[in-house]
């Protein structure tokens, strides 16, 4: 059976032959120019024509540890499946609400099953409340209660202060952020299509809905898309924009973003609250776990997962790999949201590119030769060709 042609590929073969088209190295160069000077970072410059394509080059001394960059992603998306266990802005992707919203949140989802689809959000909070609860004690449910609804106070979470919970301004449950200025920036950039509220911006709220649930149900990006454009089409369709939506480029997008994503993880304040509770003074960490213990014991060992999803970072995206790196991807502890945090792992020279590695760069090499076939290129660092010479 003959593979089926998206219409809008034939109807517009031209135009998404022009759109597909890469840019010329002046441009790329004007476009990072522009991008590193409004993000304001300093040391690095983008050069498009670099020994191996685009890449990222210091314009100053770095010395180990020193922080190079903090990329601000361009999009990204906390997983369906975290949502249950963190509550975080959906545009910075900090966490939000209270050490105790976070616990009880989890806590109730936990113990009902909920799925990351028809969980509660914070604007749920009395109706949750209210819900029957599933084999457990009296005493869990007032006290899970009692977190949810922000009546309930650990004992020094005062320490752990996280921003007020701010509604989606479309009113759907699915997305939550730390302020007025992160809500409108993401309805702005493109929630407003996404959005399942009364305020929604899409012509077809159902063909969202259904979108929506097979790209959270999808794990292969080739059947993702292939199957999903029809039913985008059908959401957000827009006859000006309509080349937009072939199926070569919404595949082309994927591909690249496949290629290029980066994963998006930002350490919970839940792990940091129980250690500090444990690094107590005795006499006082006695007293605190006659609270928090019941609680961390109801957590179990997963008391504390950190939010992950995925996220595209223009500029970190133009770095390239090698099984020697001279800077990694790595959060500090002050590095709270899903920013890119790039970390010099060695000195750097003024003119000399930035490297991060794509794998695991402690593999052996055969391994690692096998991992990089995929991002379809044979890497020649100086390690790679002495260990395969």
């Amino acid at each position: 059976m003959a593979a089926s042609v998206c219409p809008i590929d034939s109807q517009y073969t031209d135009q998404i032959s022009t759109l597909l088209k890469s840019p010329s190295p002046h441009q790329v160069k004007e476009y990072f120019q522009e991008l590193i000077a409004e993000r304001k970072c300093k040391g690095i410059r983008v050069n498009p024509e670099g020994e191996h394509g685009k890449g990222v080059y210091a314009d100053f001394d770095f010395i180990e540890g020193d922080l190079i960059l903090k990329d601000q992603m361009l999009v990204g998306a906390q997983h369906s499946s975290n949502k249950i266990d963190c509550l975080v802005c959906s545009f910075c992707f900090q966490f939000i609400g209270s050490v105790e919203l976070q616990i009880g949140k989890k806590l109730y989802l936990q113990e009902l099953g909920i799925s990351a689809d028809n969980e509660c959000g914070p604007s749920d909070r009395t109706e949750c409340s209210s819900g029957s609860f599933i084999d457990r004690s009296p005493l869990l449910q007032d006290t899970i209660e009692s977190l949810m609804n922000g009546s309930m106070r650990l004992p020094f979470s005062e320490k752990f202060p996280l921003p007020s919970v701010v509604s989606c301004p479309g009113g759907c449950r699915e997305a939550y952020y730390c302020s007025e200025s992160c809500a409108k920036a993401d309805w702005d950039s493109f929630h407003s299509l996404l959005c399942t509220g009364k305020g929604s911006k899409s012509s077809n709220i159902k063909a969202l809905l259904k979108f929506i649930q097979h790209a959270n149900e999808t794990n292969d990006i080739f059947i993702l898309a292939a199957k999903s454009l029809e039913i985008l089409k059908e959401a957000m369709y827009d006859k000006e924009c309509e080349p937009l939506f072939s199926l070569e480029i919404y595949g082309h997008i994927i591909g690249m973003f496949e290629l290029n994503n980066l994963d998006l993880v930002v350490a919970s304040p839940v792990e940091d609250y129980f250690l500090y509770i444990d690094d107590l003074p005795f006499s006082e960490k006695k007293e605190a776990e006659k609270i928090t213990k019941p609680v961390l014991d109801a957590l179990g060992d997963d008391y504390s997962i950190c939010c992950q999803g995925t996220a595209f970072f223009p500029l970190q995206s133009c770095m390239n790999h090698s099984c020697i790196p001279n800077a990694k991807a790595f959060k500090r502890e002050e590095d709270r949201d899903g920013q890119a945090t790039i970390i010099a792992l060695k000195p750097i020279s003024k003119g000399e590119e930035i490297t991060i590695s794509y794998i695991d760069e402690d593999l052996p090499y055969e391994e690692r030769r096998a991992l990089l076939e995929d991002y379809g290129f044979l890497c020649l660092c100086p390690r790679c060709s002495e260990e395969g010479s």
